[in-house]
């Protein structure tokens, strides 16, 4: 379930790109309690948000606290909250309110360079947005041990968005973090065989085959002039990163 949204937020001039070496995420108790105290106006709004679009559901995610970044090491406590909340949060421009919406993304790379995004579908809470396939952790991606793997968030997010699978990957190269403000998107570069434009057509053809697939369709970039205007700036950022790196 990709959450992210709102191309309005403008980046922090100290935004950083690096690459995250190691992960050490774990879920704490306490949930949100700058936001529980506007629970009927978060109730409010999300009810609106859903008579406009039915498919939305109030379900159960997780939201970054506090956090440290230093030697490649991301490492932080994540919170329980509810869709609800994000979107009241997001809706009301990103205000400080103690948690970061850090969440991992397959950067989808074919084996000509070519990059793969998905678009979001009509009863996503963000139609016709672009990102790469993801989203913001839930309950489901805390281990027995209590950490919270956004590899397997994403590997999971993966397949559901695009039926790819895991042993589809021939290369994982791990995680670059895109660090701003409220938002630490971590892009995942996944490469795999096969051109860019062959694995989108056999995305598609998942999408046909799904009753109600969450995304409408993949957007395939292999330079500056298959970017728009709808896809999310950090995917833009990562995409423009690596093409620095390959040059």
């Amino acid at each position: 379930m990709t959450t992210d949204a709102g191309w309005g937020f403008k980046w922090n001039v100290d935004r950083r790109i690096a690459p995250v070496h190691r992960l050490e995420l774990r879920a704490e108790p306490g949930g949100w309690p700058e936001l529980e105290v506007q629970r009927a106006e978060v109730d409010a709004h999300f009810a609106k948000r859903a008579a406009d679009n039915p498919h939305l559901w109030n379900g159960p995610i997780l939201l970054l606290r506090d956090y440290a970044f230093a030697d490649g090491v991301l490492s932080g406590g994540f919170r329980h909250t509810d869709f609800a909340a994000f979107t009241f949060w997001r809706d009301n421009g990103w205000r400080d309110l103690g948690m970061v919406n850090a969440f991992a993304l397959a950067a989808i790379e074919g084996a000509d360079g070519g990059f793969i995004l998905g678009v979001m579908g009509p009863t996503t809470a963000s139609a016709g947005r672009t990102y790469f396939p993801g989203g913001t952790p839930d309950p489901s991606d805390v281990t027995a041990d209590g950490r919270v793997d956004l590899h397997a968030s994403m590997l999971r997010e993966l397949e559901e968005e695009t039926g790819l699978k895991p042993s589809d990957i021939a290369r994982d190269d791990g995680f670059t973090g895109l660090f701003d403000g409220p938002r630490v998107a971590l892009l995942g570069r996944l490469v795999f065989d096969t051109p860019a434009d062959v694995l989108a057509a056999r995305i598609r053809a998942f999408l046909a085959r799904e009753h109600q697939p969450e995304l409408s369709d993949v957007a395939v970039v292999h330079s500056e002039a298959d970017i728009t205007e709808h896809m999310a700036p950090f995917a833009v950022d990562y995409m423009r990163a690596r093409w620095a790196q390959r040059g």
